[in-house]
Formats: C-alpha cells, sequence, structure tokens
C-alpha cells in the first residue's frame, strides 16, 4: 500500500505477504471467510441461458440485481442460438432473492431506444430506481429506470463522436456507477474511452463535477495509451518495473468507483494495478497497488466493503488472477483471498446484510478454440 506516491511500505509488505506470515494473519480473528453455494442461483426458467455478466448490485433487502449481456452468443453455444427464439432470450435486468429465485426481469436490446449495445455496470439507490451503462463503441450514456423498468433519465447519449474528457455532456463508454443518495449525486467511472471520474445530479442528470488520476483536473486528463494487441485472448497490459512510480494518468478502464461510510470515493483503476481513493469533492488522499506484476486486464476489477459497521475490509475482485483478495481498507495490506477454483474472469459483485458475497464472471472467449462460453456464470460465497 501506498499514500501518496511512495512504493517502500509495499515492498516490505509483498516480502511479508509471500512469506506467508502466520503471527501476521492470525492477529486479525475478523478476516472474512466464504464457502461456495453450489445451489445458488435456481434453475432459470423458459430455458435461458445467461451470458456475460456486465453489472451485479445487492439492494437494502437483499434482492440481488443483475445485468447481463443476452448477445452475442459464443461458439459453444450455438446450437442454443438456433433453437431459442429471439423473443425467449433471457431479459437484461434480473432481479434475484437469496435463495437465487428470479423475482423480476426486464430490459434488453431494443427495449428503449438508447439502450446501451453492451451491457455493463448496475446500481439501485434507495429510492429503488436502476441505473445501468455500456461499454462497447457508441455507448455513451448512463440510463436511469424505475424498478419495473420505466425510463426516467439519460446521462449523455449515444455517439461515435472522438473520446474527450472534457465534454461532460456525453459520457465515454462508462463502466461504474455509484449513487450517493444523500446528496443526490450520481458517481461514473468513465470507463473505456475516457479516463476520468463525473459527478452529476441525480435527479436531474445536470453536471456537478469531475477528475482523474491523483485528483487532477478535467483538462489535465490524457488518455494513456493502449497496449498493442497480441494473438492472447488478454493483451498484453505493460510490463511492472519494480520501483518504477505508478502511472500519472488513469489507464481504461476507469472500472469502478464506491463509497465508504466514511464519506471516501474508492475507484478502480483497473490496468494500473490499484485503488485511489478521494474526498467527495475530488482531492486524492492515497492509493492501495495491487499486485503490480498482474498483467493484461489487470487486478483491480471490482470493489466491495465488508458489511461491519466501519467497513475494515476491501473485498477486490481480480479477473485476471481469478480470485477475491481481501484487503484492510486502512492499510492497503492483503490478508486472505477466495474464490480459486471457482471464479473465471470474475467481473462484479456485491454483498447481502449478512456479508455473503456474490459474483458474475463475465467470461472473456479465448479465439482459436471452441470453448468460449465458460466462465458466465453467477455464483454465491456464504460468509462463515
Amino acid at each position: 500500500m501506498t499514500i501518496g506516491k511512495g512504493c517502500g511500505i509495499l515492498a516490505v509488505f509483498f516480502m511479508v505477504a509471500f512469506a506467508g506470515d502466520a503471527a501476521a494473519h492470525s492477529a486479525d480473528k475478523d478476516i472474512p471467510h466464504y464457502k461456495n453455494d453450489p445451489s445458488w442461483p435456481k434453475p432459470f426458467p423458459h430455458h435461458w441461458v445467461i451470458g456475460q455478466i456486465g453489472g451485479l448490485f445487492v439492494d437494502p433487502d437483499d434482492h440481488i440485481w443483475v445485468l447481463q449481456r443476452p448477445l452475442p452468443y459464443a461458439l459453444d453455444e450455438a446450437g442454443v442460438k438456433q433453437t431459442i427464439a429471439p423473443a425467449m432470450r433471457m431479459p437484461s435486468v434480473l432481479e434475484f432473492d437469496t435463495a437465487g429465485n428470479i423475482l423480476k426481469s426486464w430490459g434488453g436490446q431494443g427495449y428503449v431506444p438508447d439502450w446501451p449495445k453492451s451491457e455493463h455496470a448496475l446500481w439501485r439507490d434507495a429510492a429503488g430506481n436502476v441505473w445501468i451503462s455500456g461499454n462497447t463503441p457508441g455507448d455513451r450514456q448512463v440510463l436511469k429506470f424505475s424498478s419495473d423498468g420505466k425510463q426516467l433519465l439519460e446521462i449523455g447519449h449515444p455517439t461515435k463522436a472522438p473520446r474527450n474528457n472534457l465534454d461532460t455532456n456525453m459520457l465515454g463508454q462508462p463502466a461504474g456507477i455509484a449513487v450517493d443518495d444523500a446528496a443526490h449525486e450520481v458517481y461514473i467511472a468513465d470507463g473505456y474511452l475516457n479516463n476520468r471520474i463525473v459527478v452529476y445530479d441525480s435527479d436531474t442528470g445536470k453536471f456537478k463535477r469531475g477528475w482523474g488520476a491523483y485528483g487532477i483536473a478535467l483538462d489535465k486528463v490524457v488518455n494513456a495509451p493502449e497496449p498493442p494487441p497480441t494473438p492472447s485472448y488478454m493483451p498484453e497490459g505493460p510490463a511492472y518495473v519494480p520501483g518504477e512510480p505508478p502511472e500519472k494518468q488513469f489507464r481504461t478502464p476507469v472500472h469502478c468507483v464506491r463509497i465508504s461510510v466514511d464519506g471516501t470515493v474508492y475507484v478502480c483503476d483497473r490496468r494500473n494495478d490499484r485503488i485511489q481513493v478521494f474526498t467527495k469533492q475530488g482531492k486524492f488522499l492515497k492509493e492501495i497497488l495491487l499486485h503490480r506484476e498482474t498483467r493484461g486486464y489487470g487486478s483491480v476489477w471490482i470493489l466491495n466493503f465488508s458489511q461491519d459497521r466501519r467497513q475494515k475490509y476491501l473485498l477486490v475482485g481480480d479477473g485476471v488472477n481469478k480470485r477475491i483478495w481481501v484487503i484492510d481498507r486502512r492499510t492497503g495490506f492483503e490478508k486472505s483471498s477466495f474464490g480459486e477454483g471457482y471464479l473465471h474472469t470474475v467481473h462484479q459483485a456485491g454483498l447481502d446484510s449478512r456479508g455473503n458475497y456474490y459474483t458474475g464472471d463475465v467470461g472473456f472467449p479465448q479465439p482459436g478454440t471452441q470453448v468460449l462460453g465458460n466462465g458466465k456464470t453467477l455464483q454465491k460465497f456464504v460468509l462463515q
């Protein structure tokens, strides 16, 4: 963990962590431990086939809201594609109970004129409204719906215009959403095209403020160059050189945003293998560097706070290393991990009021193989 720009603490921590310091771990009696529940969710009705999990959120009633991508089907689902009529495809928005039953479903391609082409991120606010975004070229908007699927608000609009971190009238393939209900504000991790956090009035959609990495102003935000493509299904990210300082800008994608009980804003800078922490006004407070040796799409995909009163731990989903890291929120030290052997490409996650943890995989395809649909799963991990 680094505060500001130093890297010494991180290096010491990695030495301790990989040496397996049992004494350090035994001092934390409240570290959450999880067991996979293979009975969740229940079998889907109507022969539905679930797609990539673009978004997931657990509401105060312990209902699990899922945003999935019904299209396209993978090669190993070609038979299903031929036998299920388009009208019978699984809706994009699904509401589950803790037993794994679907309570409600709606949405999908063509549901409203500006429905995103590739669903990504879901949030349910205190009023019961559901927010979604999209992350494919042309998806430059966030949509707000009632819980029954009536569109209430649109921030941004679909366009093929060039990316522009100064333009707050449209977004840049937004990847993450968080609503501050008390302040009537929506925070958007923006995203796969832009490199910024932007905040809007959650009732009117009016822009309020925004910033880049380390809290820099929007006119200082520069889109980091993308790594060159490789034959692998997972493009190589920048190689980590020990001792080098972290990158000055967010790297695509800025993948998630979360607000803690103490009013600080946590941002997943996925490909930079780090979490940055800010005040609500965008002042940089600290960063947590997590397995900087991780290549490809990076180590920080999604984060959630533990359900204790102080939110002592961060649960960080890592879609490359295929596990959940349990991080001390104050120190940034890695305490444990779980999910090995169950997770494929963990993409979204949430916790219910009992601390049970729900995950959604995105299941990236591997060109040149016939096994392309693997990993597109919803799972439940029960707090022990």
